[in-house]
């Protein structure tokens, strides 16, 4: 796992206003991540508090949806970068896949289904951009 971090100074103390870290893909990666992005929205919240106590539990949820689909469905690694925006935080999962994720039916007698829909029900924007390498979905969630 490799994380690099960019520092804003904001009223006298200093904050993360930015985290990426690279997972190799393995099974863990998925509890890292969310642990990860734990760390990041603790260090934001030292500073700017979340709007309603829910919004710290969609960040997380949805990193772990994200980073859980791309051990699922796209071999080798994956980045998580998080990002505090003016209103909210920004979140891109980078994965090596280029097949953008589509909604699978939900079924109660076999497993998955509901994360496609839970992230668009979270978020207030998603997108999804392929590129040469993979693609970059990229989600923003209120804070």
């Amino acid at each position: 796992m490799t994380t690099e971090h960019s520092r804003d100074r904001s009223a006298g103390s200093e904050t993360v206003r930015e985290r990426v870290t690279r997972y190799p893909g393995d099974l863990h990666d998925v509890t890292d991540a969310r642990l990860d992005a734990e760390q990041f929205l603790d260090g934001l919240a030292r500073v700017t508090p979340p709007a309603a106590p829910e919004h710290w539990d969609d960040i997380l949820l949805v990193v772990t949806e994200l980073a859980a689909n791309a051990v699922q469905y796209a071999p080798g690694p994956f980045e998580v970068r998080l990002r505090r925006t003016f209103d909210g935080v920004h979140v891109v999962v980078h994965d090596t896949s280029s097949t953008p994720p589509a909604p699978r039916p939900f079924r109660r007698d076999r497993d998955g289904g509901v994360g496609w829909y839970l992230i668009h029900t979270l978020c207030s924007q998603v997108s999804v951009v392929a590129k040469d390498d993979g693609k970059d979905i990229h989600v923003f969630l209120p804070w």
